[in-house]
């Protein structure tokens, strides 16, 4: 096979590619030479990697051509929901489609809708094969040093992206995280790749956590129960009821006010990240968009980690499946001596397609019941993620109730029962409650603001004191709120402020 055969296949992905993200990109791209440049070799080497496991240039072509395809679409449903483009740790993320296809508003596998096309698509790739001649150089020994080589020199290419030089060039390219800057300019794929070699080749990362404002000093307490709720914020500021809890936050609350959270929609993690080290996602270099997959839970800020050295047993409790995030391993990591999973739920309450978030406190205040924990007389800190308002809100999740936003209200006011079951159960323990939600919800009545993820709600109670002043409105970043909870588990008096 001639080389004018297999670069025409090669020029016609190029300037396919291009037309692609032209297409569909929100923003029109630069149309710098140098610019230009690296978006054309993010190109080239996709359609290498699928090169290399057909040896048929058409095919490779295509192939990157339905990449760009796939990669456009979801990056412009990605900026409708939750405000950003596709980055490279969502491809950490494929894995859990599968297993999870309702938490990524996709089908199962099963179903026909989706394994239809995945089988006519891969009928089309074997009679392709079948079709199109191969590009192998004649001669076992030629084909054999072709088919060993091209994957050889695509690691070489990681391994030198890697090297200092390629670190080097790498950091000119991308300084900063700034994807919607570097999508435009370099296209979505090399934008990807240039992120995700800047995050492997990243110095480990360890920011000081950030300073907060406090109504006050946590002392000496017994108990320290925090909750991220699930896309929760004030119902009232998107047309929503009044909660009886907000009017309880405010009347009853040590602090409260709004939570600056890093992503709109999605993206737990980042958020219970930053309120579980106290690091802000800007202090995190390129591992900001996954904290998880790029620290693997090893942080020495970690509350659980400060306040077991501080003698609090520590528990995670969460009513969905181990691993998803890699949380099993993430928070044993972090510092948690026990995890209350999806399992330990058996028999609970469901509503919709999660567990109920007040059989989740009701499992919360058995975790702290007096005379209840496997270690009489320790402290305790309860770390709790809730579920039940997760997305998607789609018809057929709740009887009678087809509309998501209805249907995302319903769900709130049990999360508001759930907090107000917590009030309830602490009082009049030496005790603190904090709440907060993760990120606003992925509803088509609540899209992400030109300024950024839209701040969710939190509140702080301190209970066991007596009288205090009144509740002090106090706004925060998710990180910040971490740093107030460091002085709820007592850590500055025992000398473990990170």
């Amino acid at each position: 096979m001639s080389l004018t055969t297999t670069l025409v296949p090669l020029a016609v992905a190029l300037i396919g590619a291009f037309a692609i993200e032209a297409v569909a990109a929100p923003r029109r791209p630069s149309l710098r030479p140098a610019d230009l440049a690296i978006r054309f070799i993010g190109y080239a080497l996709v359609t290498l990697f699928w090169f290399q496991f057909s040896w048929r240039p058409w095919l490779a072509a295509s192939s990157c051509l339905l990449t760009l395809a796939i990669l456009s679409v979801v990056d412009r449903l990605k900026r409708q929901v939750i405000g950003e483009p596709v980055v490279f740790s969502d491809l950490a993320l494929l894995a859990q489609v599968p297993r999870h296809p309702q938490l990524y508003y996709t089908l199962p596998l099963s179903d026909l809708r989706i394994a239809g096309p995945l089988l006519l698509g891969l009928a089309m790739v074997i009679a392709w094969y079948a079709l199109e001649p191969t590009a192998l150089p004649d001669g076992a020994g030629a084909a054999a040093l072709a088919i060993l080589g091209l994957p050889a020199l695509l690691a070489a290419l990681v391994v030198a992206g890697l090297s200092k030089p390629g670190q080097a060039a790498l950091r000119r390219l991308f300084p900063r995280p700034d994807l919607t800057r570097d999508v435009a300019r370099y296209g979505l794929i090399a934008t990807m790749m240039g992120y995700g070699l800047r995050r492997l080749g990243e110095a480990d990362v360890r920011p000081s956590p950030e300073s907060a404002e406090s109504a006050g000093s946590g002392g000496d307490n017994e108990i320290v129960v925090v909750v991220q709720l699930e896309s929760f914020l004030d119902p009232a500021r998107i047309g929503g009821p009044d909660l009886p809890v907000m009017g309880r936050i405010r009347a009853q609350a040590a602090q409260y006010g709004r939570l600056a959270v890093p992503a709109h929609g999605a993206y737990t993690m980042r958020s219970e990240h930053a309120v579980l080290t106290g690091l802000d996602p800007d202090g995190l270099g390129f591992g900001r968009y996954d904290p998880y997959l790029a620290r693997k839970g090893d942080e020495p800020t970690s509350l659980a980690r400060l306040a077991r050295a501080a003698g609090f047993e520590t528990v995670f409790v969460h009513p969905f499946h181990r691993d998803f995030f890699d949380r099993a391993q993430v928070f044993r990591r972090l510092g948690f001596d026990r995890l209350v999973m999806e399992e330990d739920f058996s028999g609970a309450a469901r509503i919709g397609p999660y567990i109920a978030d007040v059989a989740v406190a009701e499992r919360i205040l058995a975790e702290i019941a007096p005379g209840g924990d496997p270690a009489p007389g320790r402290r305790r800190f309860v770390f709790s993620v809730t579920m039940e308002n997760h997305g998607p809100w789609n018809p057929g999740r709740l009887a009678g109730i087809d509309e998501p936003l209805a249907q995302y209200f319903h769900h709130v006011a049990h999360t508001g029962n759930a907090v107000e079951r917590l009030i309830d159960g602490l009082a009049g323990r030496r005790a603190v409650l904090c709440v907060f939600g993760d990120h606003a919800p992925s509803l088509p009545d609540c899209r992400p603001p030109a300024s950024g993820p839209l701040a969710t709600d939190y509140a702080l109670f301190r209970f066991g004191r007596g009288e205090s002043g009144p509740p002090a409105r106090i706004d925060l970043t998710a990180a910040q709120l971490g740093c107030v909870l460091r002085d709820a588990l007592a850590l500055k008096q025992a000398g473990l402020r990170g």
